[in-house]
Protein backbone atom coordinates (compact mmCIF):
# COMPACT_ATOMS: atom_id res chain seq x y z
CA UNK A 1 0.00 0.00 0.00
CA UNK A 2 1.00 3.50 -1.14
CA UNK A 3 -0.12 6.44 0.65
CA UNK A 4 -0.22 10.41 0.33
CA UNK A 5 -1.72 12.60 2.78
CA UNK A 6 -3.26 16.23 1.53
CA UNK A 7 -6.39 18.01 2.19
CA UNK A 8 -9.56 19.29 0.33
CA UNK A 9 -9.08 22.60 -1.46
CA UNK A 10 -11.90 24.10 -3.67
CA UNK A 11 -15.44 22.18 -3.75
CA UNK A 12 -17.73 22.11 -6.48
CA UNK A 13 -21.63 21.72 -6.83
CA UNK A 14 -22.12 20.47 -10.41
CA UNK A 15 -25.62 20.04 -12.08
CA UNK A 16 -25.22 17.71 -15.28
CA UNK A 17 -28.34 18.40 -17.56
CA UNK A 18 -30.65 15.71 -19.82
CA UNK A 19 -28.65 14.94 -22.92
CA UNK A 20 -25.29 15.76 -21.50
CA UNK A 21 -22.42 13.29 -21.89
CA UNK A 22 -21.22 12.90 -18.35
CA UNK A 23 -17.82 11.49 -18.45
CA UNK A 24 -16.83 14.03 -21.24
CA UNK A 25 -18.37 17.26 -19.25
CA UNK A 26 -16.48 16.39 -15.81
CA UNK A 27 -13.80 15.83 -18.47
CA UNK A 28 -13.71 19.09 -19.80
CA UNK A 29 -14.52 20.66 -16.33
CA UNK A 30 -11.46 19.13 -14.31
CA UNK A 31 -9.25 20.35 -17.48
CA UNK A 32 -10.97 23.76 -17.75
CA UNK A 33 -10.82 24.19 -13.70
CA UNK A 34 -7.43 22.73 -13.26
CA UNK A 35 -8.35 20.05 -11.32
CA UNK A 36 -5.63 17.31 -11.13
CA UNK A 37 -6.12 15.35 -8.19
CA UNK A 38 -10.08 15.25 -7.25
CA UNK A 39 -12.68 13.16 -5.56
CA UNK A 40 -16.37 13.15 -7.51
CA UNK A 41 -19.88 12.19 -5.79
CA UNK A 42 -22.83 11.59 -8.50
CA UNK A 43 -26.12 10.76 -8.20
CA UNK A 44 -28.88 11.27 -10.81
CA UNK A 45 -30.08 9.50 -13.89
CA UNK A 46 -28.44 8.23 -17.20
CA UNK A 47 -30.35 6.95 -20.48
CA UNK A 48 -27.45 5.38 -21.77
CA UNK A 49 -24.16 4.35 -20.55
CA UNK A 50 -21.87 1.61 -21.14
CA UNK A 51 -19.88 0.30 -18.60
CA UNK A 52 -17.62 -2.87 -16.93
CA UNK A 53 -18.69 -5.39 -14.83
CA UNK A 54 -15.67 -6.95 -14.03
CA UNK A 55 -13.18 -9.36 -15.76
CA UNK A 56 -14.74 -11.84 -17.74
CA UNK A 57 -11.94 -13.94 -15.90
CA UNK A 58 -9.70 -13.34 -13.10
CA UNK A 59 -6.70 -13.57 -14.97
CA UNK A 60 -3.95 -10.83 -15.53
CA UNK A 61 -4.21 -8.56 -18.35
CA UNK A 62 -7.98 -8.99 -17.33
CA UNK A 63 -10.68 -9.09 -20.59
CA UNK A 64 -13.62 -6.59 -19.60
CA UNK A 65 -17.11 -7.18 -19.48
CA UNK A 66 -19.20 -4.75 -21.13
CA UNK A 67 -22.55 -4.33 -20.24
CA UNK A 68 -25.00 -1.23 -22.24
CA UNK A 69 -27.84 -0.20 -21.14
CA UNK A 70 -30.74 2.32 -22.87
CA UNK A 71 -33.75 2.00 -20.63
CA UNK A 72 -32.80 4.78 -18.52
CA UNK A 73 -31.24 3.83 -15.14
CA UNK A 74 -31.31 5.27 -11.26
CA UNK A 75 -27.53 5.80 -10.61
CA UNK A 76 -25.12 6.44 -8.08
CA UNK A 77 -21.23 6.75 -8.31
CA UNK A 78 -18.13 7.94 -7.12
CA UNK A 79 -14.35 8.03 -8.63
CA UNK A 80 -11.65 9.88 -8.48
CA UNK A 81 -9.82 12.36 -11.12
CA UNK A 82 -5.92 12.12 -11.55
CA UNK A 83 -4.25 13.50 -14.35
CA UNK A 84 -2.02 11.25 -16.81
CA UNK A 85 1.66 11.80 -17.97
CA UNK A 86 0.69 14.19 -20.10
CA UNK A 87 -1.51 16.22 -17.74
CA UNK A 88 -4.84 15.37 -19.00
CA UNK A 89 -7.17 14.41 -16.37
CA UNK A 90 -8.77 11.22 -16.76
CA UNK A 91 -11.50 9.57 -14.39
CA UNK A 92 -12.09 6.22 -13.04
CA UNK A 93 -15.61 6.28 -12.09
CA UNK A 94 -17.85 3.36 -10.15
CA UNK A 95 -21.38 3.21 -10.08
CA UNK A 96 -24.54 1.29 -9.54
CA UNK A 97 -27.47 2.29 -12.23
CA UNK A 98 -30.67 0.24 -11.45
CA UNK A 99 -34.12 0.15 -13.20
CA UNK A 100 -37.10 -1.73 -11.23
CA UNK A 101 -35.86 -4.51 -9.16
CA UNK A 102 -32.84 -4.82 -11.77
CA UNK A 103 -29.36 -3.21 -10.86
CA UNK A 104 -25.65 -3.31 -12.82
CA UNK A 105 -22.79 -2.25 -10.63
CA UNK A 106 -19.33 -1.44 -12.47
CA UNK A 107 -17.22 0.82 -14.07
CA UNK A 108 -18.89 3.58 -15.62
CA UNK A 109 -16.90 4.12 -19.19
CA UNK A 110 -18.37 5.58 -22.07
CA UNK A 111 -21.94 6.99 -23.92
CA UNK A 112 -22.70 8.26 -20.41
CA UNK A 113 -25.93 10.36 -21.81
CA UNK A 114 -27.50 12.21 -19.07
CA UNK A 115 -31.79 11.65 -18.49
CA UNK A 116 -33.15 14.54 -16.53
CA UNK A 117 -30.62 15.52 -14.47
CA UNK A 118 -27.11 14.10 -12.49
CA UNK A 119 -26.06 16.37 -9.78
CA UNK A 120 -22.30 15.92 -8.39
CA UNK A 121 -20.36 17.11 -6.04
CA UNK A 122 -16.10 17.56 -6.70
CA UNK A 123 -13.83 17.87 -4.30
CA UNK A 124 -10.13 19.08 -5.07
CA UNK A 125 -7.23 17.39 -3.48
CA UNK A 126 -4.75 19.38 -2.60
CA UNK A 127 -0.87 18.35 -1.83
CA UNK A 128 -1.25 15.17 -3.37
CA UNK A 129 1.46 14.44 -5.92
CA UNK A 130 -0.55 11.40 -7.77
CA UNK A 131 -0.59 10.84 -11.84
CA UNK A 132 -2.45 7.84 -13.73
CA UNK A 133 0.32 6.03 -15.67
CA UNK A 134 0.09 3.00 -18.35
CA UNK A 135 0.73 -0.58 -16.11
CA UNK A 136 2.36 -2.63 -18.50
CA UNK A 137 1.44 -6.37 -16.89
CA UNK A 138 -2.38 -4.79 -16.19
CA UNK A 139 -2.76 -3.22 -19.60
CA UNK A 140 -4.40 -0.29 -17.96
CA UNK A 141 -3.69 2.96 -16.82
CA UNK A 142 -3.53 3.06 -13.16
CA UNK A 143 -3.12 5.44 -9.86
CA UNK A 144 0.85 5.99 -9.22
CA UNK A 145 1.24 8.00 -5.82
Amino acid sequence: MKVQEGRVGRTFLVKFEHGDDLIREILALAKKKGINTGFIMLLGALRKADMVTGPKECVVPPEPNWVNFDDGREILAMGTLICDEEGQPTLHLHGGAGREEFSLTGCLRANTEVYLVVEGIILELEGIKARRVLDQLLQMKVLEI
